[in-house]
């Protein structure tokens, strides 16, 4: 299923959420821009595991530095590896996120969706010690949000995109199902992704998915919160 909208209106313009969209929209026109140079760039900024395990394990041998070694956990979040990666994660931090902002408040939210994203790449790097292919995407951060999403509107009703055969129904579902149904497709994957080889291990970072939601899960429960307003379109 493909989500296009919620039935769930903010009570606050969400320029966070749209200053993280415009961000990443830049930081990969710039990848575009580095043609040949792309790789390397990538693998500089984005979170390489085998980089990061080497380095805690033999600092004094390693050819990166401290700074070289963790600052990907930061800027990996605001790459992407192309057109269709960027597009689907800005489409979902950009039905999703607005709501979570709105509840945590600006600032507030800003911290979480970063916190989120730099714990998601550790749970990767855990679950893929020997991967030498550079993790990049927000995919972990919006996953968080869309664990803050799923318990705090969990009956916000979803409009989406149902695929069958060569027909298309538009259905509206709880926000409970719909991201429920995103999870269980990131666990199944992650589960089987643990038995991968070497070979075919690195594409996409499904324990970092699982990782986001579940931190996300976790702070949007002890975190304080603004008191929230029930509302709905027909309002």
């Amino acid at each position: 299923m493909i989500p296009f909208r919620d039935k769930n209106p903010s009570g606050t313009f969400p320029f966070i959420t749209i200053a993280l969209i415009t961000l990443n929209g830049g930081a990969f026109i710039f990848e575009i821009l580095l043609g040949n140079k792309l790789e390397d760039f990538l693998f500089q900024y984005g979170v390489v595991p085998v980089k990061i395990v080497y380095f805690l394990s033999h600092p004094s041998l390693s050819p990166v530095n401290i700074k070289e070694a963790f600052l990907p956990f930061l800027t990996g979040m605001f790459l992407h590896g192309g057109v269709v990666h960027i597009l689907g994660n800005m489409w979902y931090l950009w039905i999703f996120g607005d709501n979570v902002e709105d509840r945590l408040g600006h600032f507030k939210f800003l911290g979480f969706y970063v916190l989120c994203g730099i714990l998601a790449s550790i749970v990767h790097v855990a679950f893929n010690l020997r991967v030498g292919v550079p993790c990049v995407g927000a995919s972990g951060a919006i996953a968080g949000v869309l664990g803050a999403y799923v318990i705090t509107f969990p009956r916000a009703r979803v409009l989406c995109i149902l695929p069958l055969w060569f027909i298309w129904q538009v259905v509206e579902l709880p926000a409970m199902v719909v991201l429920g149904f995103w999870f269980f497709i990131q666990f199944f994957n992650g589960a089987a992704a643990i038995t991968a080889t070497q070979a075919t291990a690195g594409g996409v970072a499904w324990w970092a998915h699982i990782g986001g939601f579940a931190f996300g899960v976790f702070f949007m429960w002890i975190l304080p919160k603004k008191r929230m307003v029930i509302r709905t379109w027909e309002d």
